[in-house]
């Protein structure tokens, strides 16, 4: 009889999708089971910085750049306009207070000069003529006034005698009155002569103060155009080297315009660039030091300019103490800002790993010295050589701090030597 073959359900081919499906399933555990634990990496510790984290003085500093300039700088503005006419030095040259520099000529004022010089002139000339004719005035007036009192005194003679006659009856009335009235008006006249004489005397010396006035004023004029006039001969106000002089023969420039400086050589400042992050931080007095021929130098701020140019702010900075010898002007230092007090901090050594982890983790270095695992950390302040630590390290803690640039998301190295 025929028989009835029953097909299996565990075919091959039905063996092989569940054994696919199986090995996928393993594979996606192991992953899971390897992804879940720290992943690892060999690295070689001759290629690394291992530091150590310490306790001491900590000062919060930054690195500024300064430039050393003079102490004090005195600009040469043209006082007068007009054509550059000669140079009497180079830029670069030592001065001495008014010694000349360089000669401008402007036409235009000297012959302004010229013209208030015989403006004062014949106002001298006028002055005298009206003085002479004053005087001549006056002598007329002194001379009719002795005139006057020559008659005077004879018509008082002649009364007073006629009076003793009169009184003797010696003279009738009529000759008397005639003595009498020719006396009188000889009183009025000469009162009348001497009122003239006061006020003219008093007009005389109004008129006399009014041209000593406006002579005084004209003079003053010109004495002001002279100093004008003088001022094209650009000089130097003090002791000092001539800079940045900026005129050339032939070259015109305006009333107002500068031609160069001098640079007072009593001493030195320095003129430094701040981040405008810090702005809120500097003020007169902070102190910041450089070092320069195996020494350190101190310095103060001094001045604080608060106008804010391309992400930066300057500061004056003066010396205090001891100023190097061989320092110069236009020379470049590097300054220690110093942004606070010093305190006793936990420090760690700046490094590369700081533009990878932001500061928010490290690398710390396993006691036995074979491994370096991530540890959450937390950075304050800063100085130019460490961070302080406030929270994730202690004194004696030893980490990476060169660059995690090649590290990734890995969380654990293995140390090799």
């Amino acid at each position: 009889m025929d028989r009835k073959i029953e097909k299996s359900r565990w075919n091959s081919k039905r063996l092989m999708t569940i054994g696919g499906i199986a090995g996928i399933i393993l594979l996606i555990a192991a992953s899971l089971i390897f992804t879940s634990g720290k992943s690892k990496l060999n690295v070689d510790t001759e290629r690394l910085t291992i530091s150590e984290v310490t306790k001491g003085p900590f000062r919060e500093d930054i690195l500024v750049n300064g430039v050393v300039l003079p102490i004090t700088t005195i600009y040469l503005d043209a006082l007068e306009g007009g054509r550059v006419e000669q140079r009497y030095v180079e830029d670069g040259a030592n001065m001495k207070k008014d010694q000349p520099i360089l000669r401008l000529s402007n036409t235009d004022l000297e012959l302004s000069l010229a013209s208030q010089e015989n403006q004062v002139y014949a106002a001298q000339t006028q002055i005298q003529i009206s003085r002479n004719n004053a005087q001549q005035n006056t002598i007329g007036k002194l001379n009719q006034m002795a005139d006057v009192d020559n008659a005077f005194k004879e018509a008082e003679r002649v009364y007073k005698l006629n009076d003793q006659l009169y009184k003797q009856k010696a003279i009738g009335l009529q000759e008397f009155k005639q003595a009498q009235n020719a006396y009188d008006y000889q009183v009025r006249r000469r009162n009348l002569t001497i009122q003239i004489l006061k006020q003219d005397t008093a007009l005389v010396r109004q008129q006399d103060a009014q041209t000593r006035e406006q002579y005084a004023q004209m003079k003053k004029t010109l004495d002001l155009m002279r100093k004008k006039v003088a001022d094209l001969v650009v000089r130097a106000p003090v002791d000092g080297q001539l800079t940045a002089l900026d005129a050339e023969v032939g070259q015109n420039k305006n009333k107002g315009e500068r031609l160069g400086q001098i640079d007072v050589l009593s001493g030195y400042k320095v003129r430094v660039d701040i981040d405008e992050h810090y702005i809120t931080r500097i003020f007169n007095g902070l102190m910041g030091d450089f070092d320069i021929d195996d020494k350190t130098y101190q310095l103060k701020i001094t001045k604080v300019f608060t106008q804010v140019t391309n992400g930066h702010f300057q500061v004056d900075m003066q010396f205090v103490g001891q100023v190097p010898k061989t320092i110069r002007r236009g020379q470049t230092l590097q300054i220690r800002l110093a942004l606070g007090d010093e305190t006793q901090a936990i420090l760690l050594p700046k490094g590369g790993f700081y533009q990878q982890t932001g500061g928010n983790w490290i690398f710390k270095v396993s006691n036995d010295g074979k491994t370096a695992y991530r540890v959450d950390i937390q950075l304050n302040r800063q100085s130019p050589d460490y961070y302080e630590v406030l929270q994730g390290l202690k004194p004696g803690d030893r980490v990476i701090t060169s660059s995690y640039d090649t590290y990734g998301d890995i969380q654990e190295l293995v140390l090799k030597k």
